[in-house]
């Protein structure tokens, strides 16, 4: 089409425009006013199409006034100004001279895409900055080319009843061309749903020109060169609450701020449900307490917490929100798969789901199950195709998915979650809570050597048990899943948290399976374990004493879980300072072994392993290291030189050498052991580690503490590296390191190390753990030690007080600080100096 300069309308007003095209059939008169082409003659029909004048007017051109075609949605009641418009403007602003000519707001339904784009439009209409809005409705193609033939239409004069040739003609009028009068132009297009809509229907790139697209799609064709997209999130929590407190209008209290932080929460922060969270409680008159007991019903949906009459012209409820994007995600390749498998993702941790957990084998033959797949009779899922569907999610902006992150590769907005959840049966939220429990359980490590993969494995676990109806983790019995979590949480350090999550399992499973079930019997085993080692040995040795009795009632004297129960009583027995009462018990428990299971059976030669531990404790170390060498020899040739049980022998032996006056002999051997631990399980496994911390112990006692010290502080640096700061194995390598310092020489230095110490156990362990009053020793030691040894002798009576009421008056432990305290004390008085003075935290080994 050719544009020409020529004079139009009523006011002769020069203005650029297309010639108009006639079609001249048969004969008759005819002629074309209004700038058109005359024809003389006789012509039968004449079909002019006026493309360059508008009805009565010529074409619109910028006068000053700017022009608007489309409806611009209204500022929502209580609109918040938000760091993403900031962000808009910068990239939108100057068009294609200095920003760019095209942005894409993309993000999931009711994050506020189209009140941020709305917010803009009215900014910049009006000002200098835009002769002419268009705002169109882009849910499908045929509102896109309905608004541009109407746009064609008030602008070119195009006939609006023949869209298409009017859309064209609308976007001819946009591009630049040499000559033509300025006009800077913003298009919105508004809630685009699929990419494909907008094929030849994009605005051209124009340097006074802008582009603006909102969508729930990331697809790569919506962006482009100068077109990049923005991903727009939820309300910060600041935002949050600021438009609540504006909505609801509720007095400036801390009580109101409390709750209103606490609803927003509840709510992700997500503005659409917040807006009909507000109207919900002003239309009901409800209190913000009563509507968060609502939403956390599980009995009830999300619907149930909308308000009747929706605010600010909204068009959908919040679950409805998310309704389209769902479908259109399970028609997207691989057909089907998307909406089970947000279903999963609904039952996790909503800040980071490993993908491994969605592509696992329990999770792929839930989605064999459940999934809609097309054609009839395709083959199962694949690992592949649960990552695809996952893509397919991401696109609609369902989740985001990240694929080079394998910890918390996706996430899903909890009031997403909700609705999936809600979309399902009891009957079916049952089945899909037990397919993402062995999900999570076939991903689950044997050993944890990947920190954050296990925290996210625990998260992950955390959300299913609280989301999950109880019956569906506690049919026939306790799912494996809650166990290896709270075996995580005690081999993570954070034994007063395994200690909470067992008190929960145990009551559940009274609740659901009774209190003679194994699996409630086994949840009292797990509390009790880790109860002893939060540094309750004594309450622990009650508990197995009564776990021990139960077990020979229900499973009688015999059965191996009551074997297990009296192996771990004999435990907390040395532990809460009573190694000889251990040692008895464990001799009786070998012969028991013995009889029931052999003499070669692994769990025979464990209690001979811990047999020969608390002999030692008891004082009798000889006869320990004699029957460890025994034990090693039975170990190698039944399970393997190279077995974890035969290694681990080889370190307890290693040990009683050092404790028998050999300590070069034990880091002889222990210096063997590591080249081999190095060899099977690597350098961050925790027992290599262990070795290397108990050679720099032995090397330190054979006269090298520089070099110990040396050797520790290389190890806490790696420890640090494969496990937190806070893990015990962490802690104690800066127990011994501090020691190694202060027999190098630097008191000072081991004195502040050891009150850096205390302060971090008391934080983590509590003050009361058995390590924290260790160190609480260690430190008054190395304190007498730089000069204060009226010091030293005040905090050591202090401490006995401490462990006469936590441990006994006649414990071990208790007695040597006693012993130690008026050392320290005559050492005040007179220039006497005490024994050894270097209090040693009693060695724990392994429970199995």
């Amino acid at each position: 089409m050719a544009w020409k300069w020529r004079r139009a309308g009523a006011a002769g007003r020069w203005a650029w425009a297309p010639w108009r095209s006639v079609v001249i059939s048969d004969t008759g008169s005819a002629r074309a006013t209004h700038g058109g082409i005359a024809v003389s003659g006789y012509v039968h029909s004449l079909t002019v199409h006026a493309t360059n004048a508008r009805k009565g007017a010529g074409p619109w051109e910028p006068t000053g006034r700017p022009h608007k075609v489309g409806v611009v949605p209204r500022p929502s009641s209580g609109f918040q100004a938000r760091a993403e418009a900031a962000q808009l403007r910068s990239l939108l602003d100057g068009g294609g001279d200095t920003g760019a000519t095209g942005l894409v707001l993309s993000g999931l339904g009711g994050v506020g895409k189209t009140q941020l784009a709305a917010e803009y439009a009215r900014t910049v209409f009006g000002s200098p900055e835009v002769d002419l809005l268009v705002w169109v409705n882009a849910a499908d193609r045929g509102a896109v080319v309905d608004t541009y033939a109407r746009a064609g239409e008030e602008l070119c004069g195009a006939d609006r009843r023949e869209r298409e040739h009017a859309a064209e003609v609308f976007l001819e009028w946009l591009e630049e061309s040499p000559g033509r009068p300025r006009c800077r132009w913003l298009v919105v297009l508004d809630d685009v749903v699929d990419p494909g809509d907008l094929d030849g229907l994009w605005p051209p790139p124009h340097p006074r020109g802008r582009t603006l697209v909102t969508t729930r799609r990331r697809d790569a064709a919506l962006v482009g060169e100068g077109r990049p997209r923005i991903d727009i999130g939820t309300f910060t929590a600041d935002e949050a609450t600021a438009y609540l407190s504006k909505a609801l209008g509720v007095p400036e209290t801390p009580v109101h701020a409390a709750q209103i932080a606490a609803l927003a929460r509840d709510l992700g922060y997500l503005p659409l449900a917040l807006s009909q969270a507000a109207a919900y409680l002003i239309d009901a008159g409800q209190g913000i307490p009563d509507y968060r007991a609502l939403l956390a019903d599980r009995t009830r949906t999300l619907d149930d917490a909308a308000p009747h009459a929706l605010p600010d012209e909204q068009k959908a409820k919040v679950a409805a929100a998310w309704s389209l994007s769902l479908e259109r995600a399970d028609r997207l390749p691989p057909v089907g798969l998307a909406r089970p498998i947000l279903c999963m993702a609904g039952m996790l941790d909503p800040n980071g789901i490993p993908q491994a957990v969605l592509t696992s084998a329990p999770a792929l033959e839930y989605l064999a199950l459940t999934g809609t797949r097309a054609p009839s009779g395709a083959a199962a899922p694949t690992a592949r195709d649960a990552a695809l569907a996952l893509r397919a999610a991401h696109r609609l902006s369902l989740l985001d998915h990240t694929p080079d992150d394998p910890v918390r590769t996706v996430r899903v907005h909890q009031l997403v979650q909700r609705t999936a959840r809600d979309s399902l049966t009891p009957e079916d939220r049952g089945g899909l809570a037990r397919a993402v429990a062995d999900a999570l359980m076939a991903v689950w490590p044997e050993s944890e050597l990947d920190t954050p993969m296990a925290q996210a494995l625990r998260a992950n676990t955390a959300v299913l048990a609280h989301v999950a109806e109880d019956a569906a983790l506690y049919s026939g019995g306790v799912h494996r899943v809650l166990h290896r979590a709270g075996r995580s949480l005690g081999e993570s350090g954070r034994f007063t948290a395994a200690v909470e999550h067992f008190h929960a399992v145990h009551d559940r499973a009274v609740q659901h399976l009774g209190v003679d079930h194994p699996d409630t019997l086994a949840a009292r085993n797990n509390l009790a374990s880790w109860t002893s080692e939060a540094g309750d040995a004594a309450g622990a040795a009650k508990a197995f004493a009564a776990l021990v009795s139960d077990r020979r009632r229900v499973q009688g004297a015999d059965h191996r879980d009551t074997l297990a129960a009296r192996h771990n009583l004999a435990h907390c027995k040395g532990l809460a300072g009573d190694p000889a009462g251990a040692a008895d018990a464990f001799a009786e428990l070998v012969s028991d072994r013995r009889r029931l299971q052999g003499p070669d059976h692994p769990d025979t030669l464990a209690a001979r392993h811990n047999l020969a531990r608390w002999q030692g404790e008891a004082g009798h170390a000889a006869k320990a290291a004699a029957a460890l060498a025994e034990l090693m020899a039975i170990q190698s040739r039944i399970q393997g030189a190279d077995h974890p049980n035969t290694r681990a022998v080889r370190h307890s032996l290693a040990h009683w050498r050092g404790e028998l006056g050999n300590p070069a002999g034990a880091a002889e051997a222990l210096t063997a052991l590591r080249a081999d631990q190095l060899r099977i399980q690597g350098a961050d496994h925790p027992n290599t580690l262990a070795v290397r911390h108990s050679l720099a112990r032995w090397r330190g006692e054979a006269g090298n503490a520089r070099e110990a010290a040396e050797a520790l502080t290389e190890l806490l640096a790696d420890q640090l590296r494969a496990q937190s700061p806070t893990h015990p194995s962490s802690l104690a390598v800066r127990h011994s390191l501090a020691r190694w310092r202060g027999e190098a020489g630097d008191a000072a230095g081991a004195a502040d190390a050891f009150a850096e110490l205390v302060s971090d156990r008391r934080r983590v362990q509590g003050p009361d753990h058995p390590d924290t009053l260790a160190a609480r020793h260690n430190l008054a030691f190395w304190r007498g030690e730089v000069g204060d040894a009226a010091g030293a002798a005040a905090a050591l009576a202090e401490l006995v007080s401490d462990r006469c009421r936590v441990q006994g008056p006649a414990h071990p432990d208790t007695l040597k600080t006693r012993q130690e305290a008026l050392a320290w004390a005559e050492r005040a008085a007179s220039a006497g100096v005490p024994g050894d003075g270097h209090w040693r935290p009693r060695r724990r080994s392994k429970r199995r």
